[in-house]
């Protein structure tokens, strides 16, 4: 099983010093980020969009062509891209850019997000919300598998007889579908034959078995190989030193996104109590040693039959210091351990799973 990581740039202003890193200095972090993850044998870094001051990253694409030079290895995505305000034809051009500049490591994660933003601020009508985002999924897995490509639609202008350039490195662009737990999503996604990744930022990752039993049984219904698609899990959580080191570090800013969710949204404030039991034995929350989080990923990973599974270890801005340090682990630690429990594909292979 391959390991990852994923980001969305978050830079609010830390809980314990009131500091907030400039917009310059968090895509700064994220590259020296991506590098040493890279260095470390780590196989994908994915970040994701957010048109928020919160967050640095509202266009992935454009830092990860800059880690395309800075890397040789690691799979580069979105994580995701929220699709139901892009135009699929620019999307497509931006991420074959990438995938040419990285040699055929791009990867595009199409998803609806969790944040609603992006549709005023590009005229998107939330009216629309499932239609906007299956027809454009649509649209987009056609421009990859049909060259040229005559299509019409309702949400932008028709296609006739269309050349759209570049053209991926390999036969495909590694497009992914990314869902939050909704069966039907699941379901399509396996029809379409497309990699599946899970978004698990609460509850028990367990839960997220039936899913992927769904995504694969609907892959098999829609005449794809179910041996050939590949399913994603993630968590959030922080590797450390020791295990309560890793709580201990990772609760505040775990804490001010709950706080940030509860006035945003109506949430109750969890105490720390709370968190505590979340993140006992990294059962919800995986914060904690190399050896206790390897056996939470190895446990969930062998229940689900994940082939990757990617942690968000920068949540709400945990400082760059720490994040690498976790970074460290996962590749020197972590990996071989799960390496060793469940023996990763090759290269190749990976990448004909996905696509």
């Amino acid at each position: 099983m391959e390991l990852g990581i994923y980001s969305f740039g978050d830079r609010p202003a830390d809980p314990i010093s009131g500091e907030q890193v400039s917009v310059a200095d968090a895509y700064a972090n994220t590259l020296e980020r991506i590098k040493l993850a890279d260095d470390a044998g780590i196989s994908f870094y994915g970040l994701g969009e957010h048109h928020l001051a919160n967050y640095a990253i509202s266009n992935p694409g454009t830092v990860l062509a800059a880690a395309s030079s800075i890397t040789s290895h690691i799979g580069l995505g979105s994580a995701v891209t929220v699709l139901s305000t892009e135009d699929p034809v620019r999307l497509y051009q931006q991420f074959t850019t990438l995938d040419q500049l990285s040699r055929g490591r791009a990867e595009l994660l199409a998803g609806r997000g969790s944040f609603i933003e992006s549709f005023p601020l590009f005229g998107a009508d939330l009216d629309e919300y499932e239609a906007l985002y299956e027809e454009k999924l649509d649209l987009l897995v056609a421009i990859d598998r049909d060259q040229p490509l005559t299509w019409s639609g309702r949400f932008r202008p028709p296609l006739a007889d269309a050349t759209i350039l570049p053209r991926p490195y390999g036969d495909h662009l590694r497009i992914s579908v990314g869902t939050g737990g909704n069966p039907a999503s699941s379901a399509r996604t396996g029809l379409r034959g497309l990699p599946v990744v899970y978004a698990v930022i609460g509850g028990e990752p367990e839960r997220f078995a039936p899913l992927v039993d769904l995504y694969r049984r609907a892959s098999a219904q829609g005449g794809h190989d179910p041996a050939t698609q590949h399913v994603t899990m993630s968590a959030i959580g922080l590797i450390a030193d020791t295990s309560q080191g890793a709580k201990d570090a990772f609760y505040p800013y775990w804490n001010e996104t709950m706080k940030y969710g509860a006035a945003a949204r109506g949430w109750s404030v969890p105490s720390r109590g709370d968190y505590d039991e979340m993140a006992r034995g990294a059962q919800m929350i995986f914060a904690g040693s190399p050896s206790e989080v390897a056996e939470r990923i190895i446990s969930v990973g062998s229940l689900v039959g994940a082939d990757r599974y990617a942690m968000q270890m920068d949540w709400s801005g945990v400082p760059h210091a720490t994040v690498m340090r976790a970074i460290e682990l996962l590749g020197s630690e972590v990996l071989p351990q799960v390496r060793a429990a469940l023996p990763a594909a090759t290269a190749a292979a990976s990448v004909a799973a996905a696509r």
